[in-house]
């Protein structure tokens, strides 16, 4: 999807995401000291103001200005001070070697562009820091429910993995996260890496 197509889905004054955290990030987070974090593809901004609340230095980066509109006004709601930033990661750089954290959750791209931006995040952790990626695993196609159906976007554990370069790489791994429908409940497959990079 484009920019255009990205606001066009957020228009309207309801959150198309909840406003509670990804459950990954909260298990994966939550007992990490607090300090510079890094959101990219933040969306609604559901992820940078949870983590605002919790101490966090925040930036919060998403090229759809209807989602940053949201974002702003769900951060003011919980009196959470997040910077945002309007861009198009393919094109922005963030700093490197800075964020104590970075997350990327869901953002489904193609294999050249998804190396491009996972690049970038990689290189915006700072020694001692965090990358956590998180997104619509290959295996949903078949093994679980709703994303996207375009196996393209779609990634692995290992293709993200290999797309890390110096980070050590902790957990590469398939997870499966419970989606609540008008039909009950599904079960989605989603690709979690955590990686860091080394002190020194």
């Amino acid at each position: 999807m484009d920019r255009d197509a990205w606001d066009a889905r957020y228009q309207g004054d309801e959150l198309v995401w909840r406003a509670e955290p990804n459950q990954f990030l909260v298990r994966e987070v939550e007992l990490l000291p607090a300090g510079r974090a890094l959101d990219l593809a933040c969306g609604e901004g559901r992820n940078a103001v949870w983590l605002a609340t919790r101490g966090w230095q925040v930036t919060g980066v998403d090229f759809s200005e209807r989602g940053l509109e949201k974002a702003r006004r769900l951060a003011a709601d919980r009196g959470a001070d997040v910077e945002w930033v309007a861009a198009d990661l393919l094109a922005w750089n963030p700093p490197q070697g800075v964020y104590d954290l970075v997350i990327v959750f869901y953002l489904q791209l193609a294999a050249p562009a998804r190396g491009v931006v996972l690049s970038k995040a990689a290189a915006a952790v700072a020694a001692g820091g965090t990358l956590l990626v998180v997104g619509h695993d290959l295996a949903n196609l078949t093994d679980g429910y709703g994303g996207p159906q375009d196996p393209a976007v779609l990634f692995t554990p290992d293709d993200v993995a290999s797309e890390l370069d110096g980070l050590r790489v902790d957990r590469a791994e398939r997870v499966q996260r419970t989606v609540t429908t008008d039909a009950g409940d599904r079960v989605a497959v989603d690709a979690l890496v955590r990686a860091v990079r080394p002190d020194g």
